[in-house]
């Protein structure tokens, strides 16, 4: 028997299958962004062609974006955490902060402890803690990697054994103090930590969940290494479950250097995840070519020998998998030999709305490489994916969902000629009178929430509580989500 799926009011993205029955001549179509322009560049002498994007949030009527910034000299292999601000999320500028002096500059955009440090080195991340009730001191937050050994991790040192987070907290985003009493994060997950770690409260699982790398196939010695995701949650901060190693269903198994695992913003018990695929020894361009782009060194590090991109990965709350609908490139790395260096196209944590029909997010570029920049790239809202039908047309019927509300809305569009169509059916497939498709005038236009109406109006709230299945017949058009209201 097919699986009742309980909605109430929340919106569905087409971005998994988990409310699907059956499609006939429709298919689910990934959908990619576009450029929005540079965000920032390199342009001050503490920045470096090893810079690499960690997070963008909005509080307090700005966008804060983090960055690392880390030059090749004197072989520097940890860098500064650096901030830009923006009022709108186009146009940014680097503060100066005049907290950390660096390259005989006072006035840096580094950020740091009250005590004027800059530890946040190598892969520090701030996060926005939306839990109700934290203290404004301590809205903004940030953590850092200590080995249980001692030893220091850097970019080109990962020591073995057990670590643990070390959080910190700020009012600003710009001056920051050691969190007490220090939460009980550890892991001896082999080559846990390191980089890519995502930390946020869900307002659906009333807890703060921690997605983190580590290697589920580790064999230093050897340099056999294949990045992998984990997962924990804390209802308190202080005490973190066991973590538990994501799982992907039965796609092939790729490398997630990082993750950047998300609430979405419209549909909160929809986490996205905007991967860093990592194709190891997958060599796209030639020595001669590295060179004549500039792709520079750190340690023993070669950068033209791998490539990458960013993948869309999905999960729902309190789940241990993640939903590959598509194993299509989500951020493709783009003309020219700069963009197939090794770790670059590695988007940032953050997925924003941008007006009320685009989001973006944000994306670097040119690793090792002078040219290094942060991208800003823009996405219809709710358009990660759709399902989408040719011009003859076809439908999909969805398993019976359960909801609340009194209007059904659509994010969709269509061509000219183009239209969706939409009728309600019993549990057992039956349509529903006076909500059937010959009740409902094709939809036509391009719109992120459209009601439905059938010939007696909008409301559906006579059918709250019940299972109903829904019935999308479409032509030449895409549905993005729908949302009971």
């Amino acid at each position: 028997m097919t699986s009742i799926r309980t909605i109430g009011n929340r919106r569905e993205l087409m971005v998994d299958d988990w409310l699907i029955d059956r499609l006939e001549n429709v298919r689910p179509k990934l959908h990619e962004p576009v450029s929005g322009s540079v965000a920032i560049q390199l342009d001050r002498p503490w920045e470096g062609p090893a810079n690499f994007g960690v997070s963008v949030f909005a509080h307090r009527g700005r966008y804060l974006l983090y960055y690392r910034a880390m030059t090749v000299n004197q072989g520097d292999d940890r860098g500064v955490l650096c901030v830009a601000v923006s009022a709108d999320g186009s146009t940014w500028t680097k503060p100066a902060l005049g907290l950390v002096a660096s390259a005989g500059c006072r006035d840096t955009n580094i950020i740091a402890t009250d005590a004027g440090k800059a530890v946040f080195q190598y892969n520090g991340s701030p996060w926005l803690d939306t839990r109700p009730g934290v203290p404004e001191n301590e809205r903004i937050k940030a953590q850092v990697i200590e080995p249980l050994s001692g030893a220091e991790q850097t970019a080109l040192n990962d020591p073995a054994g057990p670590k643990r987070v070390v959080f910190y907290g700020s009012g600003d985003g710009f001056t920051f103090h050691k969190v007490e009493p220090q939460p009980e994060l550890v892991s001896d997950l082999p080559n846990c930590f390191d980089g890519g770690n995502t930390m946020f409260w869900s307002e659906v699982e009333q807890a703060y969940v921690f997605y983190y790398r580590y290697c589920d196939v580790y064999e230093g010695a050897k340099g056999i290494f294949r990045r992998s995701i984990a997962r924990t949650t804390s209802a308190d901060f202080r005490h973190w479950s066991e973590s538990v190693p994501m799982t992907y269903g039965d796609t092939p198994r790729e490398q997630f250097y990082i993750n950047n695992t998300q609430p979405y913003f419209r549909a909160p018990h929809l986490y996205v995840a905007l991967a860093a695929r990592f194709m190891e020894r997958r060599q796209a361009i030639t020595e001669a070519q590295a060179a004549a782009i500039g792709l520079q060194t750190l340690g023993p590090h070669r950068f033209f020998k791998d490539c990458s991109d960013g993948v869309l990965l999905t999960s729902r709350a309190g789940s241990t998998r993640y939903d590959r609908a598509f194993m299509e490139t989500f951020i493709r790395p783009g003309l020219g030999a700069s963009n197939w260096g090794s770790r670059t196209n590695y988007p940032a944590t953050g997925i924003l709305p941008c007006g009320t029909d685009r989001m973006m997010l944000f994306v670097s570029r040119h690793f090792m490489q002078n040219s290094w920049h942060i991208e800003r790239m823009l996405l219809r809202t709710d358009g990660f994916a759709s399902i989408t039908a040719p011009w003859h047309g076809g439908e999909m019927l969805t398993k019976p969902v359960i909801f609340t509300g009194k209007e059904l809305a659509l994010n969709y569009r269509t061509s000219a000629p183009g239209f969706v169509r939409v009728e309600l059916q019993d549990a057992g497939g039956q349509p529903i009178p006076g909500y059937t498709l010959d009740d409902c005038p094709e939809i036509i236009g391009d719109e992120i929430e459209r009601c439905v109406a059938w010939k007696q109006g909008t409301d559906v709230s006579r059918l709250a509580g019940q299972p109903v299945r829904l019935r999308f017949t479409m032509k030449d058009a895409d549905l993005f989500a729908f949302q009971f209201r």
